[in-house]
């Protein structure tokens, strides 16, 4: 409950810091000031991003990675006076997960219910996606925003709380910063914190949490009563024992972060800013459905024995190999990131737009991005095309293996390949239409600005994937007086 009252605290504070300028000020002259916002501008944004591969991490490592998301998503921002700005930002995310839905990769035949012949028997496969719960789910996520400008426009202060929720992870955060501008505002130095308090509802792969409940003792009681477990050698056997499984203790996960940035107008064509995104992460940091196969226990499966040889191909359609144990890591992390953006303006229809990062984190990830855009202005002056590219690299972390070659001694493993060595590559093409006087009209909305976007995305490892996304901006005209 402490953490509730801590946002509505820091908007006081910062209300009555601003409410104490303001009145210095009035004191000494009585001037007219700008609105930071005229009026109340409305987003309505959209994105339909879906990817495809063949590294599942729920897999440890193999099966598809098939991924569907719909995220629609509404932006309020209203003037509260000529000071002050209140943003709410509200969406959700609907997906769909070829590999999620293998947490429990049986379901597709009721394991428990079936009589065991050569012909029909339980059976699941990584190569193809089960009809468990689990692989779908709706996302929803609120966030409050308040900002505050100085009568001279050369400070400001900001706040904001947010919260979010799926079926297994809920998040709560706040946080807050300054803006100071210095040098007739040619120069900006911003900080700012986030504080993120999230708590898993932990999910643990079928076997492992039946494993968890009953041990040695699983194929007698509950889910796979009865069940035929089979060895490397397709014979019956009842050996299967992920002696390193247990159950995780703590499930909540907090995030801090500091953020700094510099800004500079250095020419009349050149503005450059430099920044940094400081995070330490505590909890639990690893992701309790995601399997991992160890290369030095014996295998075990479920399913049609004629299979076994040829698990790791996509012809595999009736057979399951049972987890070593889920995925284990550190309950720390720190990352670095450093970062600087360039914006040339070359000629009134082009300006270059360049960004560079260099990341670190103690797991042993590196990492580099560099993108360009190019917003290219029409002579009619209302249309811009957008082309871009990004590219991004990076080092495996130190406890990433690819799909059986982990060893059960380490304490720390994952098969996740968003945690390995990989080269990304992403193109995408813009558009965008400006109306600074939103001639275009919804009812008391005038159309400020549409952009439409796509992207595709590639890595080395063989993901891919596309997104298209649009967002309109409008302006909200104040109601009319009656006569």
């Amino acid at each position: 409950m402490k953490k509730i009252f801590l946002l509505p605290l820091l908007i006081y504070s910062i209300g009555m810091l601003a409410q104490e300028e303001s009145q210095e000020k009035s004191q000494e002259q009585v001037t007219y000031k700008k609105k930071v916002l005229e009026a109340t501008e409305i987003d309505f944004l959209m994105s339909y991003y879906e990817q495809e591969g063949s590294n599942g991490a729920v897999n440890g490592g193999i099966g598809p990675e098939d991924i569907t998301d719909i995220t629609p998503n509404i932006v309020v921002s209203m003037p509260l006076n000529e000071d002050d700005v209140l943003t709410i930002d509200a969406g959700i995310s609907a997906y769909t997960s070829a590999s999620s839905s293998d947490v429990n990769p049986f379901v597709t035949t009721g394991a428990s219910t079936f009589e065991f012949d050569n012909s029909v028997r339980p059976s699941g496969t990584p190569w193809q996606a089960s009809t468990g719960a689990s692989g779908k789910d709706v996302w929803g996520g609120i966030t409050a925003s308040y900002e505050h400008s100085s009568d001279d426009r050369n400070q400001k202060w900001n706040a904001f709380t947010s919260f979010s929720k799926e079926y297994d992870y809920t998040s709560f955060g706040i946080g807050g910063g300054r803006t100071w501008l210095f040098n007739q505002k040619n120069t900006e130095i911003g900080i700012s914190g986030k504080l993120f308090f999230d708590q898993w509802k932990a999910i643990y792969p079928t076997e492992l949490e039946e494993y968890g409940i009953y041990g040695t003792n699983f194929q007698n009681e509950g889910y796979f009563t009865n069940v035929r477990v089979w060895d490397e050698n397709a014979s019956g056997s009842t050996g299967y024992n992920p002696s390193n499984f247990d159950f995780f203790d703590n499930e909540g996960r907090n995030t801090y972060s500091l953020s700094l940035n510099f800004n500079q107008i250095l020419s009349k064509n050149l503005q450059a800013s430099i920044f940094t995104d400081i995070t330490y992460q505590t909890g639990l940091l690893s992701t309790p459905f995601q399997r991992v196969y160890f290369a030095d226990v014996e295998n075990y499966y479920i399913g049609n024995p004629i299979y076994i040889n040829e698990y790791t191909s996509p012809t595999n359609t009736g057979v399951f190999q049972l987890a070593d144990d889920n995925e284990q890591l550190p309950n720390q992390r720190f990352k670095i990131p450093l970062g600087v953006r360039a914006n040339y303006y070359i000629n009134e229809w082009l300006v270059a737009k360049t960004y560079y990062r260099w990341y670190w984190d103690d797991w042993g990830i590196v990492s580099n991005t560099f993108s360009i855009d190019l917003p290219i202005k029409l002579k009619l002056g209302k249309f811009s095309f957008i082309p871009s590219y990004r590219f991004y690299n990076q080092t495996a972390a130190d406890y990433f293996g690819a799909f059986d070659t982990l060893l059960s001694t380490s304490t720390y493993y994952t098969s996740d390949y968003d945690l390995s060595q990989f080269t990304a590559h992403q193109y995408s093409l813009g558009f965008r239409y400006t109306d600074i006087f939103t001639k275009f009209k919804l009812g008391r909305l005038g159309l400020k600005t549409f952009n439409l976007r796509y992207s595709y995305y590639e890595r080395d490892t063989g993901l891919k994937a596309s997104i298209i996304s649009t967002a309109l901006n409008f302006i909200m005209e104040p109601k009319k007086p009656r006569d």
